[in-house]
């Protein structure tokens, strides 16, 4: 692993590099937070928005485990917003799910068990603040996005063992596509993933095939742990 070029630039890992790199390499799903985590978090009347440098991370990181595995990995976001940027970008990026209104991470957990056979050391969660912390403690690996406001809560999260990589990137700085480099660079899959894409009708193109078949599904929290799948076209 490269760990020393990312702690050159900030980056922290929580956990000994050595052991988080097994933890990557038993990933089969994909967990993100929207808010704080592909862009700064602030509110207006403008949803808030994303970078394409994260979008592109964001399909090395999906390609690189199907280097991996022979399988794209399962791919969420979690929010406990509504925001249609996140649906409309979700929807193109041909993620798995979307849930939504969702204020206990932790939910998800039993359904992914059930519907699609992933454990919980089995997820990589990407997140930034309290309300991801249930979800966070339950899963394998843990990757908390930096932000200057809260020193103490990124204490709190190093302090008991709640994270296991903090990135040196904020939200709107690119924290994504330093997630997908650590990732891709864990697994040992980083030049593979750009010679491939280079090359692009190779094994990249049977990744973007099987890519193509996915299905987004939109899944609103009915406040009592459950999900009531919502259709597109009703929520944007």
């Amino acid at each position: 692993m490269n760990e020393n070029i990312f702690e050159a630039q900030g980056g922290q890992y929580i956990t000994a590099a050595n052991l988080f790199k097994r933890k990557l390499n038993n990933i089969k799903a994909l967990l993100f937070d929207w808010d704080g985590v592909f862009n700064s978090g602030a509110k207006g009347e403008i949803p808030s928005n994303f970078n394409e440098a994260d979008s592109m991370g964001m399909n090395m990181l999906r390609f690189g485990y199907f280097l991996l595995s022979g399988k794209i990995p399962y791919t969420a976001i979690v929010t406990g917003e509504t925001n249609q940027t996140a649906f409309k970008w979700a929807k193109r990026e041909r993620f798995d799910d979307v849930y939504f209104q969702v204020k206990n991470k932790i939910e998800l957990l039993p359904g992914l068990k059930s519907t699609h056979g992933i454990e919980p050391d089995q997820v990589l969660f990407v997140f930034d603040d309290i309300l991801d912390l249930s979800l966070a403690r339950e899963v394998g690996a843990r990757f908390l996005v930096n932000r200057q406001a809260n020193p103490l809560f990124i204490n709190y999260c190093i302090k008991h063992r709640l994270c296991d990589y903090l990135t040196y990137s904020s939200g709107d700085t690119g924290a994504i596509r330093e997630v997908s480099e650590v990732v891709l660079d864990g697994i040992g899959k980083f030049d593979s993933t750009i010679d491939e894409r280079i090359d692009f009708h190779g094994i990249y193109a049977d990744f973007l095939k099987d890519k193509t078949t996915i299905e987004t599904q939109f899944m609103q929290s009915d406040q009592a742990g459950g999900f009531v799948k919502k259709d597109f076209s009703a929520i944007v």
